[in-house]
């Protein structure tokens, strides 16, 4: 750095720095304020987006409680505008629930099918394939739907997944596997209260 021995030297470098800088200061000041604002601007938009899907979520998953399957157009039109949200997976969680209680299978599995492919969370998809595996043992996919089981690696949901193969195994005909499915639940922890229930029954 120079050294300035007087007080007007200095002013006069000040000046002289400022003639070769000050555009460019005051272009970066603009520019930083400009993407301060532009990104509060952004994050206001995203939150009001977010609320704005949170309130339409609420409001169709209503109408669909009240209205069964006859609601579904609307459930669908939801998740055909917020496919990039996880609310439309949310949404075709209950819109396949509701197809699959009306005996819509196809329809449930399409719907569960889309969720899984669309969803980042790994809660979710926990949810999901279990719902899948669920679906397609009731279309007598029992092979698949234990394949569909074992893409779920969460270790919280190890006892529900090896009753619910127990169960899959034992509509198929294979007691000896849904013994051993239910042993395997027994063993996870967190069993249900009628696991004890079937491994009697296959006991006899």
């Amino acid at each position: 750095m120079e050294l300035y021995d007087t007080e007007e030297q200095q002013v006069e470098a000040i000046k002289d720095w400022w003639k070769e800088n000050g555009k460019a200061v005051i272009f970066g000041a603009v520019i930083g304020l400009g993407g301060l604002f532009g990104w509060r601007y952004y994050q206001d938009s995203v939150v009001a987006a977010q609320e704005a899907a949170s309130e339409s979520y609420t409001k169709v998953v209503q109408t669909l409680a009240e209205q069964g399957v006859d609601a579904q157009a609307d459930m669908q039109t939801f998740i055909d505008s917020n496919k990039k949200t996880e609310y439309a997976t949310l949404a075709a969680l209950q819109l396949a629930k509701v197809q699959a209680e009306t005996g819509n299978l196809d329809e449930a599995i399409a719907q569960l099918e889309w969720a899984i492919s669309s969803t980042q969370d790994a809660a979710l998809s926990a949810v999901i394939n279990y719902r899948l595996a669920r679906v397609k043992a009731e279309q007598g996919e029992f092979d698949a739907a234990v394949a569909q089981l074992a893409s779920i690696d969460e270790q919280s949901w190890a006892s529900r997944v090896a009753e619910l193969k127990g169960d899959i195994l034992l509509r198929k005909g294979d007691a000896e596997g849904a013994y051993a499915a239910y042993t395997e639940a027994q063993q996870s922890g967190d069993a249900s209260q009628t696991l004890q229930l079937k491994l009697d029954d296959l006991a006899k």
